[in-house]
């Protein structure tokens, strides 16, 4: 997947691809990312991208031209999307992380400042897209946000694929507990039935403290699952769970 990232603060975006996961995949042909600074297309002598709002207010307003200029500067493939990072967007989640991840090709927009003019938003095709009610100082982080969580779903972007497919909110359950070596530590020890061998008693336990820990943590995300087509042995999990066995 190609990422195409409008920017006013390129240096940002493009230092988070020299480390970890996302610079293999980067090096390995997985995502790439085309940075776009809006600065490089502005007409005025300092490169002015920004301006006082009409009817006044605080702040400064980012204004549409040199957007507008920075956007058409990207050719796009067909099966491609555009995404405006805003607080007003719609909130993202696991599932538009899987559906943006179809795309061959996303366009982000990173606001700053007081916002957009609001013809960048009337005049191009876009998503408008929040990572959670709060206000950020720029889209750059935001932006970070959906590369790592789509690339994710990518083939090739992890070892194995099976890691992002049990992540937590898969299917609306949050992900079991995670023990590593050493066995004790300080008293604490690892459950027992991680150790035996017994893989149908590993994966049951699992199940059933992704249930407990939803149900304890995400009420809301436990009310869809057990709303949803559930197995004979969810059913009994749940059972379980609700009666605190």
């Amino acid at each position: 997947m190609k990422f195409n990232v409008i920017t006013l603060f390129p240096d940002f975006i493009e230092s988070y691809f020299d480390c970890s996961i996302m610079k293999r995949a980067k090096e390995a042909g997985v995502i790439s990312v085309n940075v776009i600074n809006p600065r490089d297309f502005s007409k005025s002598k300092h490169k002015k991208v920004d301006d006082t709002p009409y009817g006044g207010g605080a702040g400064m307003v980012l204004m549409c031209e040199p957007f507008f200029d920075a956007y058409n500067s990207v050719v796009v493939c067909e099966n491609s999307k555009t995404i405006l990072l805003t607080p007003q967007g719609k909130p993202f989640n696991h599932d538009m992380s899987k559906e943006f991840s179809k795309y061959e090709e996303l366009t982000i927009i990173c606001g700053h400042y007081e916002g957009f003019d609001e013809r960048i938003r009337q005049n191009i095709n876009c998503e408008e897209v929040s990572v959670g009610d709060f206000v950020l100082t720029g889209g750059e982080l935001p932006a970070l946000c959906l590369i790592d969580s789509i690339s994710r779903n990518i083939e090739g972007t992890l070892g194995k694929i099976e890691s992002a497919e049990s992540d937590s909110f898969c299917d609306n359950l949050l992900e079991y507990p995670q023990y590593t070596k050493p066995y004790e530590y300080n008293g604490l020890r690892v459950p027992e039935v991680l150790i035996s061998g017994n893989h149908a008693e590993i994966a049951k336990w699992r199940r059933k403290e992704q249930l407990k820990r939803t149900k304890e943590r995400r009420p809301d995300l436990y009310e869809k699952f057990v709303s949803g087509n559930l197995s004979k042995e969810d059913e009994k999990l749940i059972k379980e769970v609700n009666e605190g066995v």
